[in-house]
């Protein structure tokens, strides 16, 4: 009798460590899938340069790029749009692979410090360039002007 209830004790817990690490994979493959859908890809202008964001990265853009509707993307932050109209891209605007602009709510994602930092708004302007911003005090890469705080809202 007393070895009937081990084996049933000791099958209880071995089926209740599987469900734990079951639901250990399941939930941590839940985070990973909508962490990676929430970024999407795309072209985006941040601290006055182009960059491009792809599977949640976001590096340099190095060439210019056609996205799917035939809108193309330039390194200097202009846009051709499908029908021929040209536009400038502007601080924190993106445009999505599909040629779609947006403003972008987030510019990188590396790691959950610095997702926090981006979702803070910039304090610093360039007060003859106002495209150029920072989250902290500098030079403005355009003139050489120091960046002037801007009051938050």
């Amino acid at each position: 009798m007393k070895m009937k209830n081990k084996k049933m004790i000791a099958t209880m817990i071995a089926s209740m460590l599987m469900l734990v690490v079951c639901f250990t994979a399941t939930n941590s493959f839940a985070q990973t899938k909508s962490d990676s859908t929430a970024m999407k890809d795309c072209c985006m202008m941040k601290n006055g340069k182009m960059r491009c964001m792809k599977d949640g990265k976001s590096t340099p853009m190095e060439k210019d790029m056609t996205m799917k509707n035939g809108t193309k993307c330039m390194t200097n932050g202009e846009c051709i749009m499908k029908d021929g109209k040209k536009m400038q891209m502007k601080e924190g605007e993106c445009m999505d692979m599909s040629g779609k602009m947006d403003k972008c709510s987030m510019m990188e994602k590396d790691s959950k410090k610095k997702t926090e930092k981006m979702n803070v708004a910039m304090t610093y302007a360039c007060p003859m360039h106002p495209e150029v911003t920072s989250d902290k005090a500098g030079k403005c890469p355009k003139c050489g002007m120091d960046l002037e705080k801007i009051n938050k809202k």
